[in-house]
């Protein structure tokens, strides 16, 4: 005689408001502790710079050479943060300043070979320290993770192009 078993029901479909209510609370926790990581990883690669310095030379790396409103407009910082943050990574040799190809009056600014291998260093650090909090994850859910906040980044990208347009 075989058992029949009665199917699992199927768990209740999530109220849709308070998903919304959970994501808002869950970002925002994200968002404090990047700031916070962010002031941290900026004392790493000197003493005397504040979180915004670290996200600044991290988005030169990756997307440079860039003027500075590119990066006014990327990070979502004013002029004057911003610019204070540029000249005190050209003075600590992290980042340099060049004429701009395509307008002589401006400059673009790019990762020195210094801030470059400062942020190498860090970077490796904090990717070994993601491997480890999250070696007990499947692959896929790490992949997952990683492309969802892709799509939201580009969401808030595409956002932040509407309102500066």
């Amino acid at each position: 005689m075989s058992a029949v078993t009665d199917p699992q029901p199927a768990p209740p479909a999530p109220d849709q408001h308070e998903s919304f209510v959970r994501l808002e609370r869950e970002i925002g926790l994200l968002l404090r502790r990047s700031r916070a990581i962010s002031a941290r990883l900026a004392r790493e690669l000197h003493p005397d710079l504040d979180g915004a310095a670290y996200g600044l030379l991290a988005l030169l790396q990756d997307a440079g050479p860039l003027r500075a409103s590119d990066l006014v407009a990327r990070l979502g910082l004013d002029k004057s943060t911003v610019s204070r943050q540029v000249a005190s990574l050209v003075d600590l040799g992290m980042v340099t300043r060049a004429p701009d190809p395509a307008d002589g009056r401006a400059q673009v600014l790019t990762t020195s070979a210094e801030g470059a291998a400062r942020l190498a260093r860090i970077r490796d650090a904090r990717r070994a320290r993601w491997e480890a909090d999250l070696s007990g994850w499947p692959a896929d859910d790490v992949a997952t993770l990683g492309e969802l906040l892709a799509r939201l980044n580009r969401l808030g990208e595409a956002r932040e192009a509407e309102t500066t347009e």
